[in-house]
């Protein structure tokens, strides 16, 4: 199973995905698109994740290879292929289905619970998470308004939409299971000036508090992976 991901700043990596990835021995290759790198042929990948970053999806006057992306990604799925987008992956996969993204009405940054609805927990990619699981943020847009194609299957007390799926191989997520400490660090170094204290988000020091919190993230990140990787072998989406 070959691995392709989409980067969009040097500080925003796929974390523990390549842990994962490296464990299972699936070769991965990246397009680091804050380069100007050359998109490969969608044939030559099987799974494509899309990362995070700091840019909006709308912002193609100041990120021109965003447009280029969109289409690229749309190609990924029209080809039928595991589509995974993180935070702005996620933002920009339901803006290239026909869904809206928006600012949302606050910020929301720091380790907050989300909850996953009974449909999503009625499946095995998701049924292993318990009530209410604490999971890592940085986000100031949403999606919303997705196509009836799209199943919203996670809210927050934030932001009401926080994770989708699309025709059962499209994947949107709009919190971090993937983010590593080194991570996190560099997201406060780079983009620590948005963390204005408020309800919703908190201060580095609170961040970077809580190492269990990191771990116990990747591990349910590999254990979505494990389900999603036996679903598509036995055919099942």
């Amino acid at each position: 199973m070959r691995i392709h991901y989409l980067q969009h700043v040097a500080f925003e990596n796929p974390g523990s995905i390549l842990k994962w990835a490296q464990a299972n021995n699936y070769p991965v290759t990246a397009t680091q698109l804050y380069n100007d790198e050359v998109l490969p042929e969608v044939s030559d990948f099987d799974w494509l994740v899309v990362m995070g970053g700091p840019m909006n999806i709308y912002e193609e006057a100041e990120y021109p290879w965003l447009k280029a992306e969109k289409a690229f990604i749309k190609a990924a799925i029209e080809a039928n292929k595991v589509v995974l987008g993180l935070c702005l992956g996620s933002q920009l996969i339901a803006d290239i289905i026909g869904g809206k993204v928006v600012k949302n009405k606050q910020k929301e940054i720091g380790w907050f619970p989300i909850t996953f609805f009974e449909e999503a927990k009625a499946s095995p990619l998701f049924a292993f998470f318990p009530d209410n699981p604490v999971v890592f943020h940085w986000h100031g847009d949403t999606f919303v308004e997705l196509p009836p194609e799209a199943t919203v299957i996670a809210a927050s007390a934030a932001c009401q939409n926080q994770a989708f799926v699309y025709q059962k191989r499209v994947f949107g997520f709009q919190f971090h299971l993937e983010n590593t400490q080194a991570i996190i660090k560099d997201l406060i170094k780079n983009c620590g000036d948005e963390m204005i204290p408020s309800d919703f988000v908190q201060r580095p020091e609170e961040v970077m508090a809580h190492p269990e919190y990191i771990l116990q993230d990747n591990l349910w990140m590999a254990a979505f992976l494990d389900q999603l990787k036996l679903l598509v072998e036995a055919d099942r989406i």
